[in-house]
């Protein structure tokens, strides 16, 4: 599908008012979905059978709205460790064990902070900086992205 004719779908979503709009042509798929906005944006995600390849055209205003949110989390000052990769944070090494840090505990280089289990690899994270924990930024279980904040050490 050429790019003129991918425009003319994005203004007519944009300018019909229909949230979402699904168009098939071979073996090409688009589905445009309109954010809301009176500028023409949506999503565009093109799909083929065998490799699939997308493309997202969002407006510029969800990013910065996001943006704000995740920096007023960590309330203390000190230095933040964070994820080096993408996967489920784990506060203990198994369900029945103690963590291996809590908040107030002093913690020094080379210690470990946590586990993240990525393709079903559990990786320690270790502590690249001595102090003392002042806060975690993570639940239980929770989906962490890379270079998320962890922990803040003081």
């Amino acid at each position: 599908m050429d790019l003129r004719k991918l425009k003319t779908l994005i203004d007519l979503v944009s300018e019909s008012g229909i949230s979402e709009l699904e168009v098939n042509e071979g073996e090409d798929r688009v589905r445009i979905v309109n954010a809301g906005s009176p500028a023409p944006a949506g999503q565009v995600v093109y799909a083929n059978p065998a490799p699939a390849h997308a493309m997202h055209a969002a407006p510029a205003a969800a990013p910065a709205a996001a943006a704000p949110v995740a920096e007023e989390a960590p309330a203390e000052t000190g230095f933040v460790a964070r994820s080096p990769m993408v996967g489920t944070f784990y506060r203990a090494p198994n369900p029945e064990s103690p963590d291996f840090v809590k908040v107030g505990d002093t913690v020094k280089v080379g210690q470990t902070l946590c586990i993240i289990e990525a393709m079903k690899l559990l990786n320690e994270i270790e502590s690249e900086q001595a102090g003392v924990i002042k806060q975690i930024l993570c639940e239980n279980g929770q989906g962490v992205e890379f270079d998320q904040p962890l922990f803040i050490i003081a």
